[in-house]
């Protein structure tokens, strides 16, 4: 998976939890929370729905890397890669 696609499977959980947001014009290197109306539990579910759909887990001690679209890719693109592959 590259960077972008990591950052279009953040979006694509964005977009389910908050139907409301406007996606189309987030910043790649601004905090989330920044641009979007996302509260704590928004965020849990974002990391839930990368565990639910992708077996990905991220310890709580990493949330601080979710913080921008770009950061998110960063950290998620080697865990999405080491995953393994389904036959």
């Amino acid at each position: 998976m590259t960077k972008d696609e990591c950052k279009q499977v953040v979006t694509d959980i964005i977009a389910d939890i908050a139907p409301d947001e406007d996606l189309t014009n987030l910043k790649p290197d601004v905090r989330l929370r920044d641009q979007l109306q996302l509260d704590s539990m928004d965020f849990l579910d974002i990391v839930m729905e990368l565990r639910k759909r992708y077996g990905l887990e991220v310890p709580e001690a990493d949330y601080l890397q979710l913080a921008s679209l770009d950061s998110c890719a960063e950290y998620l693109t080697p865990k999405f890669n080491a995953l393994p592959t389904k036959h």
